[in-house]
């Protein structure tokens, strides 16, 4: 079998410089996480994570409702580091939602109108309306990391989105948009090995892309603008909330509650909603200090 890129993922992971990623990765057992500083060895056990997961589903099934009866508007971006779980969340997040009233909003490169545009012209044009639910998968943010590790942008053009976005998400809250923002993060040889199951597996290489590829080689420079892009553009009307991925099942779980926790819906079953777990999700300040570089 082919693989992608030719074996380009593969050959970073056999390259001597990296072996330090290797012995991580080829030591580590079926459920074990592959990221040393991760707060928990193993995976969350299965059995609890789906009972967890039913409930959260159920109380997000009465969300939408209050969303529609109310004609409240809720933005959620999800931004992260490559293969850091941000489609299996969103995914879990959706999964019983009318897809009428909850949509999944996944841009591709913009075309060379967009490019003429102001640049947030063509996520406004996707904000929800009243009684919706809208889910970025990725977002405006693009401008400040991956557009900037990859010279996509000049330094001129990052520096007015800097001077922009947080006017901009401003007048999204005071405009009355409930808006969440997650950065899911992951330890650089958690992504390898997600990278190498991609890479192996017919059914997911249509998620690697060139960007990927080259963005192993990029790992400090992305840390750099991560951790930039997040200290300026965590505010107290918009903050971040940074969620470690390197077990999708508490990922997932960590992000759907914070969203059912902090909006006000009818009939909501406190019960259902565990507790914050704070090794998993945590503010700007306390992952800067213990996430960054990993």
């Amino acid at each position: 079998m082919s693989l992608p890129f030719d074996g380009a993922i593969s050959a970073f992971y056999n390259a001597p410089e990296q072996a330090h990623l290797k012995a991580v990765i080829d030591g580590a057992e079926k459920d074990d996480v592959t990221n040393p500083r991760f707060p928990y060895p193993e995976r969350w056990d299965k059995k609890k994570y789906e009972k967890t997961l039913d409930d959260l589903q159920i109380e997000l099934v009465k969300l939408l409702a209050w969303v529609r009866d109310t004609g409240a508007r809720v933005a959620i971006v999800f931004e992260g580091r490559d293969a850091a779980g941000k489609g299996g969340t969103i995914k879990r997040l959706r999964a019983n939602l009318n897809p009428r009233y909850a949509r999944v909003v996944a841009l591709s490169k913009p075309t060379e109108r967009e490019q003429g545009q102001w640049y947030f012209q063509r996520y406004a044009q996707h904000l929800p309306t009243a009684g919706e639910i809208v889910i970025f998968d990725r977002s405006w943010y693009n401008r400040g990391v991956v557009e900037h590790v990859f010279d996509f942008c000049t330094p001129e053009q990052r520096a007015r989105w800097f001077e922009q976005v947080n006017p901009f998400e401003k007048q999204l809250v005071d405009d009355g948009i409930h808006l969440f923002k997650f950065w899911l993060n992951v330890g650089q040889a958690t992504q390898l090995e997600r990278f190498l199951k991609r890479e192996s597996d017919p059914l997911k290489q249509w998620k690697l892309s060139w960007i990927d590829v080259e963005g192993l080689n990029r790992w400090d420079a992305y840390s750099d603008a991560i951790h930039e892009t997040l200290t300026r553009t965590d505010t107290a009307f918009s903050p971040w909330t940074v969620i470690k991925g390197d077990d999708k099942r508490r990922a997932r779980v960590g992000a759907i509650r914070e969203v059912l926790d902090a909006l006000p819906y009818a009939g909501k079953s406190g019960g259902s909603i565990p507790d914050r777990d704070p090794r998993i999700v945590s503010s700007v300040d306390d992952w800067q200090s213990l996430w960054t570089r990993d």
